[in-house]
């Protein structure tokens, strides 16, 4: 199991029923079915750095990651989303996976990933910051 977790803060602009929207997107993205659990919402850490909300999902292995982060409905939700985020935290991650390669085998998913949709990484470049753990 692959544990991916996101922490992010809005930006000043974005309304509160743009916030709800983007949570239902992001709800949306966690429901597809290589996700195995989910959670949505506010994070429970010392939100004085900024990142106010977290989006975690559980996903099985490495082809079930590669289905998610090609799935249509995550490919549709990103645009929706990202534009809102003033920063985002990705990561720590976490698996039950003892492969030592594992962290590379999934970088390079991410890289496919940007290569493949050179949209999305442009999208990506515009949250002003970004926090890889």
């Amino acid at each position: 199991m692959i544990v991916h977790l996101l922490r992010f803060g809005f930006r000043d602009e974005t309304t509160e029923e743009q916030k709800a929207q983007v949570l239902a997107t992001m709800r949306r993205t966690a429901s597809v079915e290589s996700v195995s659990f989910s959670t949505v919402g506010q994070n429970l850490g010392d939100a004085s750095d900024g990142l106010t909300h977290a989006y975690c999902v559980g996903i099985e292995d490495l082809a079930a990651l590669e289905r998610y982060l090609h799935d249509p409905v995550h490919l549709d939700g990103d645009p929706r989303i990202i534009p809102h985020f003033a920063e985002i935290a990705i990561g720590p991650d976490v698996a039950d996976d003892p492969d030592p390669e594992l962290r590379e085998k999934i970088m390079a998913l991410h890289e496919a990933k940007l290569a493949r949709y050179p949209e999305w990484a442009r999208l990506m470049d515009t949250i002003p910051k970004v926090r890889i753990f």
